[in-house]
């Protein structure tokens, strides 16, 4: 990548204006991307140091490449095929916090930050107690923030221009809301100066997000032609489609701070974001995490495979229009038009996503993307969503671990290890009752729905006897 350095010129000397958690294909190919692109007009002077959340992450391999990467956007767009690639140069270098903590904070000091994105999944924006002070990298990602914030007030007195605009691009319902609440739950633990908590409620804008571009991961089978086409090996190649969404929930007046429109972006200020959230986590990310784990179980590699497979691409659709439409709050029209938009999506065929990249942190996702489907059903028709319910016996199946040769599932160790005791009896009765009411994974007692438990239970025994192709066959059979 040293070659393409010519290319970075106009921005290479623009500050580091952002702080990034996350070094993943999602925000390379989305935040990055808009940020390169503001860069190129004019518009921000910016770019983006990038913080490994976790100890294992890959910003060393981003050093070796300068922080450059590909990003190759690809799809179907007003009816026409697509296919574009560039060298995306908002980053400016990555930091491993767990081997360079002081390295980490130095950043906080930097009087040209002032912004931060994060995309550390569902499981990422949680309070999790820890130790003051610290000397060393934090476990987790509100709590690393914390000590961040804390180190800028510190070195700005509490200046209210050292305040920082925080966009988090989890999906989770009010992320910027909930780390706000981690961040200062910390600030109270630590028995930090009343004067930061001061500073975070007055002087920092939390903003909620929604996110919306399918970004799979290193397209391995692709990389070989990629290098041939690109005359360079790019080992952080990104490909994701070319639909993106970004909406935000804050003030208006930020949109001065953050120009994505004027570089053509489908950025979306509003007051109330609920109305976009619930169209793509119930629908995109819906009809993701109810069904990939039971097709992977399958067979199926992934989600384009998915949606041509005779068996699992029906069930994909009657899950998504007789299941979830049906009961999203919003235009039954414009529901559907949003839904079909999804399928066409899906069977993008410059995309390959793979099901096992999509199986990270099932649990917190079936929670948050899954879950309200099921409750809003129970409650519009008086019974259990069939189909929906077969998707947590397929999470409960892919947990066991056995079920197909070649994968390892990928959760937190909590998780992790809460299925292996609900696994260590084959009564798959015992097994849906012990996952169903264990409140910590779901935040309530899923034995509680009416007619939910059984149809569970029902499923994955046909899952376990039969195996999940034959499974959903008679399940199709039987709807």
């Amino acid at each position: 990548m040293k070659l393409l350095t010519k290319k970075i010129i106009p921005t290479a000397e623009a500050p580091e204006r952002v702080l990034q958690f996350g070094e993943g294909n999602f925000l390379r190919a989305f935040i990055d991307w808009m940020l390169h692109r503001m860069n190129a007009i004019g518009e921000f002077n910016g770019k983006a140091v990038v913080v490994q959340p976790i100890e294992n992450g890959i910003v060393d391999l981003l050093n070796d490449q300068d922080s450059l990467y590909t990003l190759y956007l690809r799809g179907i767009e007003n009816g026409d095929m697509v296919n574009t690639h560039e060298v995306v140069t908002s980053i400016s270098r990555g930091i491993n916090p767990y081997r360079d903590w002081d390295a980490y904070l130095e950043t906080a000091r930097n009087p040209t930050m002032r912004f931060v994105v994060s995309n550390t999944t569902e499981a990422g924006i949680e309070y999790v107690p820890e130790k003051w002070p610290l000397d060393s990298a934090a476990v987790s990602f509100p709590a690393k923030l914390a000590a961040w914030l804390w180190e800028r007030y510190l070195s700005f007195s509490g200046a209210p221009e050292s305040g920082m605009v925080i966009m988090p691009c989890e999906l989770i319902n009010h992320n910027g809301a909930l780390l706000r609440e981690c961040i200062l739950h910390h600030a109270n633990d630590w028995k930090l100066e009343a004067g930061f908590a001061s500073w975070i409620d007055h002087h920092c804008t939390f903003l909620n997000t929604l996110v919306d571009r399918i970004v799979p991961g290193y397209p391995h089978d692709e990389a070989a032609s990629m290098t041939a086409e690109l005359g360079y090996e790019d080992k952080l190649i990104c490909a994701g489609e070319i639909f993106h969404l970004l909406v935000i929930e804050g003030p208006e007046p930020l949109k001065a701070e953050l120009p994505f429109h004027k570089a053509g972006l489908n950025v979306i200020w509003c007051d109330d974001m609920q109305p976009y959230r619930t169209r793509k986590v119930g629908v995109l990310n819906g009809a993701h995490t109810s069904s990939v784990l039971a097709a992977f179980l399958g067979g199926v590699d992934t989600v384009r495979e998915m949606m041509e497979d005779p068996d699992f691409g029906p069930f994909v659709r009657s899950t998504v229009f007789e299941e979830i439409v049906p009961v999203l709050r919003m235009d039954r029209s414009a529901a559907e038009s949003f839904a079909n938009a999804v399928m066409e999506r899906f069977l993008n065929p410059f995309i390959r996503h793979e099901l096992l990249s999509i199986s990270l942190n099932s649990v917190s996702k079936w929670k948050t993307r899954v879950l309200p489907t099921v409750k809003n059903y129970i409650e519009a028709f008086g019974h259990a969503p069939e189909r929906l319910a077969f998707s947590l016996a397929a999470l409960i199946a892919f947990y066991k671990g056995d079920l197909r040769e070649g994968y390892v599932v990928n959760d937190d160790e909590k998780v992790m290890r809460f299925f292996a005791e609900a696994w260590m009896s084959d009564d798959v009765a015992g097994v849906t009752n012990r996952v169903l009411s264990h409140a910590e994974s779901w935040g309530e007692d899923l034995t509680q729905l009416p007619e939910f438990e059984p149809a569970v239970s029902k499923a994955l025994g046909l899952m376990i006897d039969k195996g999940t192709r034959e499974a959903v066959q008679q399940f199709k059979v039987q709807s």
